[in-house]
């Protein structure tokens, strides 16, 4: 094909985005026209088009938009090519077990060193869900009763669960408007006892590493990264998971790239590295792992749990991390068109981001005065037939009633137990600034594999509905 052809085809491709836009514009003005004037949509075609759904015009979509599990929407051939091999071999069990030929299990091992790669770290532990991976980590990072662990107050109950099978004490911080844990929030829930900062990467945006970094060796504390929701995720440059003294994962059928369930644990730390390994698989340190570990175990045997992802997990996830980077770039894509088209709307405010060249991009979120604009915003996107979430994924966890209430499976868990466990108190007063943030976010999920038709179509709703109800 021609330069000349390039530069034609490019022209026409302009003319036809510059179209596009004035014709938004002209959508928004006659919504707002509208509005203004309490006239109905079936005014006119025209108005009929272009005025909000809600308020009688035509939707953007005759059908209801569908934002699909990223990784499942790229399985082929490499999956299945992976699971017939472990089929074929009859070794799904990751340590032991042989095909014909002798060659033993590697899906899993395989996985673990392809994953350390990825996430410019030495070691990986892979295991059997999200969930896992965070108590894996736990017992990595030596936490244990009378320890405390400082955590966001929005965030997934596992990051909150983990810390109670260990024994040790959930305190909860502020999230800024990245959703992440606020690092100006940090210090004032710093005691003697302090032994980790979680920061969790929250749907797709990296947490403020630099400053929580800084608080962390200032005061002499692990930092465990919470990367269940961000797989693929950077922060100025660098890998989430890579930064802390250790990271997690999740492969459950929400996240970037899955098996339908497991998890990973990463670090670089030696001593970390065994005792996740040895918790993960009842205490033992296995062949695979001692020759992973490159230098002498430093422990022994200890009581452990059995986390051990299996071949047939290992076998998926291998396939899903070539395509990780793919799908990372397509999420980008999406988000960052839709995001480009919008941001001339008067007073647009987006989600907060910690670093815009490292998100995953999967939500485009946009601020608003609280949680009746927000619910209202919602409503008139969905009429739309464009989907229209608040801030999703996780829960508002020292207002959820048996972590309100210390609720534990034993009367005298040691979490509690303490004079500081019986007297922390949690419920709204413990994040007062994290439950006004929530109520102020809606938010459109992307999919990776949005045609442009759609996300023409999630622009043209955003254009037609964001005046309307931002400025009624």
């Amino acid at each position: 094909m021609t330069h000349e052809h390039h530069d034609s085809q490019g022209r026409e491709e302009r003319d036809r985005a510059i179209g596009r836009r004035e014709f938004l514009k002209g959508a928004t003005t006659l919504a707002s026209a509208a509005i203004a004037g309490g006239t109905k949509a079936a005014a006119s075609p025209a108005r009929s088009a272009a005025t909000p759904a809600f308020l009688g015009g035509t939707p953007v979509r005759d059908t209801m938009l569908e934002a699909r599990l990223p990784g499942p929407t790229y399985y082929d051939e490499d999956e299945r090519r992976e699971l017939v091999e472990v089929l074929d071999n009859r070794s799904p069990f990751r340590w032991w077990g042989s095909d014909r030929k002798g060659k033993p299990p590697d899906k899993c091992s395989n996985f673990e060193r392809e994953f350390a790669e990825h996430q410019h770290t030495k070691y990986a532990v892979a295991v059997t869900s999200g969930t896992t991976a965070l108590m894996t980590a736990m017992a990595g990072l030596g936490v244990g009763p009378g320890d405390e662990v400082i955590l966001p107050a929005w965030t997934w109950y596992a990051c909150y669960d983990a810390i109670i099978c260990a024994g040790a004490l959930p305190m909860f911080a502020e999230i800024d408007d990245s959703m992440d844990l606020d690092p100006t929030d940090i210090e004032r829930h710093i005691t003697p006892r302090t032994k980790v900062v979680m920061a969790v990467h929250i749907l797709g945006e990296p947490a403020d590493m630099d400053p929580i970094l800084e608080i962390a060796r200032r005061h002499k504390l692990k930092v465990l990264e919470d990367c269940a929701q961000s797989a693929g995720v950077t922060y100025k440059g660098h890998p989430v998971g890579s930064m802390g003294d250790c990271g997690i994962f999740s492969f459950q059928v929400n996240k970037t790239i899955s098996a339908g369930e497991g998890g990973a644990v990463v670090t670089s730390d030696p001593l970390v590295f065994e005792r996740a390994a040895r918790f993960s698989d009842v205490g033992v340190l296995r062949d695979g792992y001692k020759k992973a570990l490159g230098t002498e175990p430093r422990l022994k045997q200890f009581a452990g749990g059995q986390f051990r992802m299996c071949e047939y997990t290992g076998a998926v996830m291998r396939a899903q991390l070539r395509k990780l980077d793919r799908i990372v770039a397509d999420f980008r894509d999406k988000s960052r068109r839709v995001e480009e088209a919008i941001q001339d709307l008067p007073g647009i405010q987006f989600r907060k981001k910690n670093d815009p060249e490292g998100r995953l991009g999967n939500w485009v979120y946009i601020r608003t005065s609280g949680k009746e604009q927000r619910d209202r915003l919602m409503k008139a996107i969905r009429a739309e037939n464009i989907p229209a979430d608040p801030m999703e994924g996780s829960a508002l966890l020292p207002v959820v009633p048996h972590i309100e209430a210390k609720e534990t499976i034993w009367r005298d868990w040691p979490s509690f137990a303490s004079p500081e466990g019986k007297a922390i108190p949690y419920g709204r007063a413990a994040c007062p600034r994290t439950l006004d943030l929530y109520d102020r976010y809606a938010g459109v999920p992307m999919d990776p594999k949005f045609t442009d038709q759609d996300v023409a179509d999630i622009v043209a709703a955003l254009r037609k509905v964001y005046p309307a109800v931002m400025q009624s």
